[in-house]
């Protein structure tokens, strides 16, 4: 499971910064990881140097082969929050896909 991780001109994209996401993608993600090639995070500061609330969005887009690629987004209000709440719908949305997967 190959994963690329982008950021907007508002989010500091180092490796020191997006380390944690990659280590709680593989982790939430793992048992998928036979079925997936390939995760795309696109994680976005929608108001700058705003501190607005909800101004965090985070789109994951996993390649599962043979399908369609899955897209979740989330918006919250801090880095942690938006990534974790797009790997939840990204679980749910793979939990149903693979479960139709296997009964056919």
């Amino acid at each position: 499971m190959n994963i690329q991780f982008n950021t907007d001109k508002n989010i500091d994209g180092s490796a020191a910064f997006t380390a944690p996401y990659f280590a709680q993608i593989e982790e939430e993600l793992s048992r998928y990881r036979e079925n997936i090639s390939r995760i795309e995070v696109h994680l976005s500061d929608e108001d700058g140097s705003k501190n607005g609330f909800g101004a965090m969005r985070c789109m994951i887009e996993a390649r599962v082969e043979g399908r369609q690629p899955i897209i979740v987004t989330n918006q919250a209000d801090s880095h942690g929050q938006v990534v974790g709440g797009a790997l939840d719908k990204l679980a749910t949305s793979l939990d149903t896909i693979m479960g139709r997967m296997r009964t056919h």
